[in-house]
């Protein structure tokens, strides 16, 4: 009898179990679709691939880790300049990857060598375009010669940050760093081989890659599960989770949350002090007792003071000083302040207010871009250099779109219409009355594409009148943080100027920004930062 009672309650186990299995529930093997029950990877099923392996981003070469949140952007200090183009602003910045320094001459000098060797044959004003401004050093009153022949090329100078480059030779760094620092990982993965004979258009260029317009010297191509294709091997996706996202300059919300770095005087949902710096305090010096008096940034101290007295230079740099130089913030991001000030994305307007921008993710600029395609809807085929060519989104695809109307929207809201010289009002509210979602028209002041290149021709219509009235135009670009040659006032985070983005200085430079894919916060170790320790030795030019 119980021999009996055993075999029911055991068949009755058995049962349960296969109606379970039945339900067709596996969302706990990520190898199988909680969805419909199908296998993923499975050549048998169709052969649909999923990355299960993929756990979060790997951080890119150079790249601090900054989580997002919530922060005050804008100055937050008496306004001494009376500049009054800043609104301070509650925003949330997502979570995203910043430079650890600046771009480095080295780095930048890599950058010239690769241009050089790839497209210097056939293509040698791409390397003439690219080549910093070095005479921005020159002084009419002052002997700069040497820096003008020695700064970006002598070892001497390896590790200090590039300067004379503009805010469009900086964005042409990022895309070429964006597609070296992919060609690695798909080196390191046993994907490709090293092509050292790259040149012109057989030449790396993630976009291409990913569009297939790339090979290379192919070692392991991934394993093709689809068989309908009725190739054994495929070229890595996005899907895959393999390749990094574009390195970009940051926006200048972002620069400015990095910058501050929050991370390090919260506790939970409260901060414990403001910062006015990218260090605790409102003093420029080390107040820590190991270190105490020490200067915290270089700058500027006062007329004809860029270092102090010998036998005791304050800050130790009489012009830049090496990119590990000094402490980092709590993100462990280097010369934050001072050294050199760095280009953002954005485009300069002279007043920022909240009814004019989003409180997440803000950004002024937005020139939305799609990639070309032919009569078939395909792609078009890479141009000489190698690259996908990019074109404005039409309009008249996104005639039924809420969200947005018009590929450039540099000057959306921006209220500036009355900056305008000699519009007809009438015909001017006439337009604006007939535009509706089936009619969208392109604002007759911003069409010219040279613009606001030479503004000599003497038309009334120029935006904000520009080399008249001001120097603000849609070519304008913000530029953040002092540098060598300011005072304290700068070194403020919320403190903003502007420059056009075809011109450079001797104290404006560049890093490079990521951004986060997936979740905000991460699970990896090396991307950990709460606080930094003062009473430890500043960090000196060996590191790198």
């Amino acid at each position: 009898m119980i021999k009996t009672n055993k075999l029911i309650l055991i068949a009755g186990c058995l049962f349960i179990l296969a109606a379970c299995s039945s339900s067709g529930r596996k969302s706990s093997n990520p190898n199988n679709s909680s969805t419909t029950g199908w296998d993923y990877n499975n050549t048998k099923n169709g052969g649909f691939a999923v990355s299960s392996k993929y756990k979060e981003q790997a951080t890119g070469p150079g790249l601090m880790f900054v989580e997002g949140g919530s922060f005050t952007m804008g100055r937050v200090e008496q306004d001494v300049f009376s500049d009054w183009n800043n609104v301070p602003k509650t925003v949330t910045v997502s979570s995203f990857y910043l430079d650890e320094t600046e771009v480095r001459n080295v780095d930048y000098q890599e950058y010239l060598f690769w241009i050089k060797r790839v497209y210097g044959q056939s293509y040698p004003e791409v390397y003439k375009k690219a080549l910093p401004d070095t005479l921005v050093w020159r002084d009419k009153l002052g002997f700069n010669e040497p820096y003008v022949e020695s700064y970006l090329r002598h070892p001497a100078f390896r590790n200090y940050p590039v300067v004379g480059v503009s805010w469009i030779q900086a964005n042409d760094f990022c895309v070429w760093r964006t597609d070296r620092v992919n060609e690695r990982i798909l080196i390191d993965e046993g994907i490709l081989k090293e092509d050292n004979e790259q040149i012109d258009e057989n030449s790396f260029n993630t976009d291409a890659y990913l569009a297939g317009q790339y090979e290379g010297i192919v070692r392991r191509n991934l394993k093709n599960l689809d068989p309908s294709t009725g190739e054994e091997t495929r070229l890595a996706r996005m899907e895959d989770g393999i390749l990094l996202p574009r390195y970009r300059l940051p926006t200048e919300a972002e620069w400015e949350f990095a910058a501050l770095g929050y991370v390090g005087n919260t506790q939970k949902e409260n901060m414990k002090e403001r910062k006015l710096y990218p260090w605790n305090g409102s003093s420029l010096r080390n107040g820590d007792k190991k270190n105490q008096g020490e200067i915290m940034a270089n700058f500027k101290k006062g007329r004809g003071d860029n270092m102090g007295v010998a036998g005791n230079l304050n800050d130790n740099a009489d012009i830049t000083a090496p990119v590990l130089s000094y402490w980092p913030n709590d993100y462990g991001l280097y010369c934050m302040a001072g050294n050199v000030s760095e280009w953002v994305m954005d485009v300069y307007r002279p007043v920022i207010e909240q009814t004019t921008t989003t409180d997440h993710r803000p950004y002024r600029g937005s020139v939305f871009k799609t990639q070309k395609r032919d009569s078939d809807g395909l792609i078009e085929e890479k141009d000489s250099l190698g690259r996908i060519t990019m074109v404005d989104v039409d309009v008249e695809d996104n005639v039924y779109r809420r969200n947005y109307k018009k590929s450039d929207n540099i000057n959306y809201m921006d209220g500036d219409i009355e900056s305008q010289m000699g519009i007809d009002w009438n015909n001017f509210l006439n337009e604006q009355s007939e535009i509706d979602t089936a009619s969208v028209k392109i604002d007759k002041w911003n069409q010219r594409a040279k613009k606001y290149k030479d503004n000599h021709s003497g038309n009334s219509s120029e935006m904000y009148d520009y080399g008249n009235t001001t120097l603000v135009t849609d070519r304008t670009r913000v530029y953040k943080g002092g540098s060598w040659k300011d005072r304290a006032y700068w070194l403020v985070p919320g403190t903003r100027r502007y420059l056009d983005q075809d011109q450079s200085t001797d104290a404006i430079g560049f890093r490079c920004a990521m951004d986060r894919m997936g979740a905000p916060s991460s699970n990896l170790r090396e991307n950990v930062r709460r606080g930094t320790d003062y009473s430890q030795k500043k960090m000196g030019s060996n590191r790198r």
